[in-house]
């Protein structure tokens, strides 16, 4: 028989410590999750397609613009040497217009700078000039809708420039341009 001094005795308190380590982890997996596919991070990776990256920050997918969608099925880069071109000569660069938007409330009057040059094919350069104010439209309203906080971070920049040259790749349809170059980009 139990004597009731042992029955009297409570229970080992068992240790927190596991459901702590979980929880941790719990969190700093969703917080890295979100950061990844917030920063786009994840589009690369995963091969995000152009009508998701369309819409990131309210930019329209381009078939309200009139020219078609670049689809991810079947539409494919010329290759390297271009059109039938000799490697030599084959690409042209198109300047982009100046754009300068305001970012911010009216209380912080912050203001973006931006001109690019589009790396085209030869053949292409004269239907990229073409499809120009198109182009300016896509990426003033791409600018505009950006966070000012979002510039200031480490990797803007380049984040910036692949979602722009998605936007331009949609507008001008597959194979017209190869690269967006970016020549100014003052924030102030």
């Amino acid at each position: 028989m139990a004597t009731s001094a042992e029955t009297d005795q409570p229970p080992a308190k068992t240790s927190k410590l596991p459901l702590l380590i979980g929880l941790v982890l719990a969190l700093a997996g969703g917080g890295g999750g979100f950061y990844a596919t917030y920063s786009g991070l994840l589009d690369s990776l995963l091969g995000g397609s152009d009508a998701a990256a369309a819409d990131s920050h309210g930019a329209a997918p381009a078939t309200g613009h009139g020219a078609p969608a670049a689809e991810g099925h079947g539409a494919s880069a010329p290759p390297e040497g271009g059109h039938g071109e000799g490697a030599a000569g084959s690409t042209a660069f198109v300047p982009v217009d100046p754009i300068t938007v305001n970012l911010g409330t009216r209380g912080e009057a912050r203001h973006l700078r931006f001109s690019a040059q589009l790396e085209v094919g030869r053949g292409a350069a004269a239907e990229v000039q073409r499809l120009m104010p198109r182009i300016v439209d896509v990426l003033n309203i791409y600018l505009r809708a950006l966070d000012p906080h979002e510039l200031e971070e480490p990797a803007a920049l380049m984040r910036l420039r692949a979602q722009m040259l998605r936007r331009v790749q949609i507008v001008t349809g597959p194979g017209l341009v190869n690269d967006l170059l970016v020549i100014e980009f003052v924030f102030n």
